[in-house]
């Protein structure tokens, strides 16, 4: 990710961040799009002793992002979306959102490329990739990702110089 990228990433996270949860539709995703994804990032960074993909809203940072994508980008997903609803309902009859969480869990883990699935699964692996970095882009720009960062002071509030007249001494 180059810098301008984090930079319009940290700008939507932070119109994200102060989107009334009332009333928000998907720019992009349709309904169904929209609960897959939720599902999605809610495996990838679930919630534990800190607030997960969800609470974060990092569906909404991605349909925003891609609303505003090239055609191809979004075709590339959307195919991704409709090649993950295929395996879910060849391997468990139902879509990836209706499946149960362990069985979501076994298809993801199916498309760990460290597992080295066989060939017809590579689309799926490619999918799942972009899908985990397009999770942890929307997540760590959002307020709650920049808290969880920044536990114990980790992350600088800023990164400008603490010397008196900008400069190093």
């Amino acid at each position: 990710m180059n810098r301008r990228e984090l930079m319009k990433g940290a700008a939507v996270a932070a119109v994200a961040a102060r989107a009334q949860t009332d009333g928000w539709k998907p720019l992009f995703f349709d309904a169904h799009q929209n609960e897959t994804v939720v599902a999605l990032t809610d495996l990838i960074i679930p919630a534990t002793d800190t607030p997960g993909a969800r609470a974060a809203l990092v569906n909404r940072h991605i349909d925003l992002m891609l609303s505003e994508s090239p055609a191809e980008a979004q075709r590339e997903f959307l195919q991704g979306l409709g090649w993950l609803d295929g395996y879910a309902l060849k391997k468990h009859g139902a879509p990836f959102a209706r499946c149960t969480a362990a069985q979501q869990t076994a298809l993801l883990e199916s498309l760990d490329p460290d597992r080295k699935p066989t060939a017809d699964l590579r689309p799926g692996t490619r999918f799942f990739r972009e899908i985990k970095r397009r999770t942890a882009s929307g997540y760590y720009t959002s307020k709650i990702g920049h808290d969880e960062l920044n536990k114990g002071g980790r992350v600088p509030a800023s990164f400008g110089c603490p010397h008196p007249g900008g400069h190093a001494d």
